[in-house]
Order: C-alpha cells, then sequence, then structure tokens
C-alpha cells in the first residue's frame, strides 16, 4: 500500500493560506469579495486571525489525507481488496500478487500535472456545487459564488498536484 507522506500532508495544508493570503488580496479578488460576502473593513480588523489561521491549518490538514485518497489511485487497487484473506501477509498469494502490481503500475498517474486534473474537477464537481448551495440559501450572488468557487478550485488543484506527485 502506498505510505502516507506526513510531510506532505503537512506542507499541503498551508496552501489554502497561502493562496488565501494573493487571491483575497484586495488587488486580486478581495475588493469583490468583500462586497459580495458583505464583509466590511471593521468586521475584518475585528478577527481573531491566529484562531483563523489555526483552524484553517487543521481543516487545510484534514482536507490533504482526504484528497490524497481522490489523487492517488494506487490507493483504489488497495481498497478493492481490503477485506482479502493475506492482505497483511507479504508472503501470501494475494501479498505477493499486490507487490507485482505495484512494482509495475504503482508509479503510474504520480505526476503533479494528474493530481492537479483531479484537484480541478474535485473543485468543480464537488466544491463549486457546495459553495453554491451555501450562497443560494444565504443570498449571496454569483460574484460571491465565483469568487470563492474560484478559489477552492485553485487551491484543491495544487494541494492534489502536490500529493499526487510527492506523496
Amino acid at each position: 500500500m502506498p505510505q502516507i507522506n506526513w510531510l506532505i500532508l503537512i506542507l499541503s495544508a498551508l496552501i489554502p493560506l497561502i493562496v488565501g493570503f494573493v487571491w483575497y488580496n484586495p488587488k486580486v479578488f478581495g475588493t469583490a469579495w468583500m462586497e459580495a460576502s458583505g464583509m466590511t473593513e471593521e468586521s475584518a480588523k475585528g478577527a481573531n486571525m491566529a484562531k483563523i489561521f489555526g483552524i484553517t491549518l487543521i481543516m487545510g490538514f484534514l482536507m490533504a489525507f482526504a484528497i490524497q485518497f481522490i489523487v492517488i489511485h494506487q490507493y483504489h487497487y488497495y481498497s478493492i481488496l481490503a477485506n482479502e484473506p493475506g492482505i497483511n501477509d507479504p508472503s501470501s498469494e494475494i501479498g505477493t500478487s499486490m507487490k507485482s502490481f505495484m512494482d509495475k503500475y504503482g508509479h503510474n498517474f504520480r505526476t503533479f500535472k494528474h493530481g492537479a486534473l483531479h484537484g480541478t474537477l474535485t473543485g468543480l464537481f464537488l466544491i463549486t456545487p457546495i459553495v453554491t448551495i451555501n450562497a443560494l440559501f444565504e443570498r449571496r450572488g454569483f460574484k460571491y459564488i465565483a469568487v470563492n468557487s474560484g478559489y477552492w478550485i485553485v487551491t484543491i488543484a495544487l494541494m492534489g498536484g502536490l500529493i499526487c506527485c510527492c506523496a
């Protein structure tokens, strides 16, 4: 089974903060986001940024952990066989079969480009509907949806790329 690369997951957890610093900068989409969300300079200044950044890092780590199972296809092979007898015995029939398979195909589709593709698709087809549904009930407009969905698409694409090629 592919080993979890905890360092890459921790580094990936930084991506939502890094992209957010750029994306929500007033010179990029920050002003549009503030207008669309109803945020004011005064309410933004009253936030506990240490708490926000800390929780963002924790949530980013949880996202990175989940994203690895989306972008690394080799995990799917193991999930299909998880209940097979001898799965944890490398000398069993299934163990030797799995080793042979992974030796031959274990590095297929393990590129930044491939991970970014799956991250982009996840952003488009999973995150954008979530953001849109929430925005509709919050009575937010298209600009709010576009700014926030765009942020998540870019963020998850970068996380997926990093995790896929390096984890």
